[in-house]
């Protein structure tokens, strides 16, 4: 097929025309030339104060109501109106159909980019990467979010809206201790969640009398047999690493809409829980994809000079990594990374090394980067991605090494240099940092004390000797015993030697009810 190469747009100003036009070439690059597999697109045109409103919820539509969203929009307003903090171009949402927010204040050559970049730069790595398909239902997220919104403004109406605020205040404490880490059976049917909330209207109690009838000074239930250890945990599915889930099944004095409350808040935190393990990926997929995308069309003459350097300038400035002893570095730039390891990955399968086709042999000189590229996306996060495709050209050209930092040694010491074994012990090491498993603590509900005072016992699996922040843990926890009922106890325990290194307790507020 001849390429058109009528510009798409002579200067800065667009139309709505103008939209269509842009996204109709970048769906025929998109679709036709890297065949990429998307959902159905839904482009948003927003304003700044708009695009500030949806930071403030977590970036979704529909959301429901609460303090903390106008807390965060007040601040981020004044940073902005400030010239303190920008604003991104764009936003997406993990949805079918795609929706994409872009704001209203973009250039025609930032609106090109912006939709290459999140209509099908994300919307692809949405649809195709394994941990959005476990864990995410594109298609009834936006049917649940409306469903979510209107419960929790009917339970507003008719419990206060401070009972509510309480309930949340303490769901959202907890929400990062409120997902499976590990496939369940069955993904959730978000579309089905209305009905399935009003037939659990009718909860039934039964799991909660055979394990309550055993408490002590209950007449009635004392005369009842003696739960077993190994039948309690059972009833509780004990240890429970998802808290949130645990105090929605089995908490003894939520009322039904506080549980489904709880439900509601751990649905979207499992809804969130692919894209904390893929920023590196998701971003250098977008950011590979616009870059095709935008060369391209400037190849095919859709897109002036004038554009063109605009769009690179853009490009420069989000996929820029500063240096370690530059003011503002902050550590990697996912941004960065990901393309950097996209771009390497398409060298590796078109202009391979002989280092290349001794660290890569399957991939090596395969010559379809795009295929290989695709393959990538489907089947790794970011830990896995970085640990298997990491490099040591790219490790050289980013000036890599490894510093131990031990506590013990008065120094700190390069653990790593660039020869073979130092390459993979610097991959090692950062694919550990984007390890969920290494990154986040460790939490479990392990017991509960049914023969005594119904205390809940929790162990934190100490990992490299680092506690838990104490000020955080005491207000996490006091949020956990309120939910709960009862005292709560927090114990820290060294895996290796299962010493128990720092106790934390709560108990719960009587106000809270």
């Amino acid at each position: 097929m001849m390429a058109d190469d009528t510009l798409l747009f002579p200067g800065t100003d667009w139309d709505f025309g103008t939209i269509q036009r842009i996204y109709d070439r970048v769906e025929r690059v998109g679709i036709q030339e890297l065949k990429l597999d998307t959902y159905p697109n839904q482009i948003e045109v927003i304003t700044a104060e708009q695009m500030l409103d949806a930071y403030s919820s977590i970036g979704m539509p529909l959301f429901y109501k609460h303090w903390s969203f106008g807390k965060q929009f007040a601040q981020n307003e004044v940073l902005y109106r400030k010239g303190l903090r920008g604003l991104a171009y764009e936003l997406v949402i993990n949805s079918s159909p795609c929706i994409s927010y872009i704001m209203e204040e973009n250039t025609a050559t930032l609106q090109t980019l912006v939709i290459a970049h999140a209509a099908f730069g994300h919307n692809t790595f949405f649809k195709t990467n394994y941990l959005f398909k476990q864990w995410t239902d594109a298609e009834g997220i936006l049917d649940y979010l409306e469903f979510a919104k209107g419960y929790i403004a009917q339970c507003e109406e008719r419990y206060g809206q401070m009972a509510v605020e309480q309930l949340l205040d303490a769901a959202h404490a907890l929400m990062s201790h409120g997902v499976h880490r590990y496939p369940r059976p069955r993904r959730p049917d978000l579309r089905t969640e209305e009905q399935r909330a009003k037939e659990r209207q009718a909860y039934q109690e039964q799991v909660f009398n055979d394990l309550w009838r055993t408490l002590p000074n209950a007449p009635a239930r004392a005369a009842g047999p003696t739960l077993s250890e190994e039948r309690r945990r059972a009833l509780l599915e004990l240890p429970q690493e998802n808290i949130l889930y645990f105090l929605e099944k089995t908490a003894p004095r939520l009322q039904p809409w506080q549980r489904e409350i709880l439900r509601i808040v751990r649905l979207v935190a499992q809804y969130f829980y692919p894209q904390s393990q893929t920023k590196v990926m998701n971003e250098g997929c977008a950011c590979w994809v616009h870059y095709k995308i935008m060369t391209t069309l400037h190849e095919q003459g859709a897109l002036n000079d004038g554009a063109f350097l605009e769009f690179l300038q853009s490009h420069t400035n989000v996929v820029y990594q500063p240096e370690f002893n530059e003011p503002h570095y902050n550590g990697i730039n996912p941004y960065a990374l990901g393309l950097g390891m996209m771009q390497d990955i398409e060298r590796i399968c078109t202009e391979p090394t002989d280092e290349d086709r001794e660290w890569f042999p399957d991939i090596a000189g395969k010559g379809d980067a795009t295929a290989v590229l695709q393959d990538v996306w489907a089947n790794y996060r970011d830990e896995s991605f970085v640990s298997q495709f990491l490099s040591p050209r790219l490790i050289r050209q980013w000036r890599m090494f490894h510093l131990l930092d031990d506590s013990g040694q008065p120094e700190l010491r390069v653990d790593a240099i660039h020869d073979e074994s130092g390459y993979r012990r610097i991959r090692r090491t950062l694919a550990r940092q984007y390890d969920v498993a290494w990154i986040d603590p460790d939490i479990q509900v392990v017991d509960v004390d049914l023969a005594g005072d119904r205390r809940l016992i929790l162990h934190h699996s100490v990992v490299n000797g680092i506690l838990l922040a104490e000020n955080d843990t005491r207000h996490v926890l006091q949020h956990l015993a309120d939910l709960w009922g009862y005292d709560v106890l927090l114990k820290e325990i060294d895996p290796a030697s299962n010493a128990v290194l720092k106790e934390h307790s709560a108990s719960a507020r009587s106000t809270f009810f």
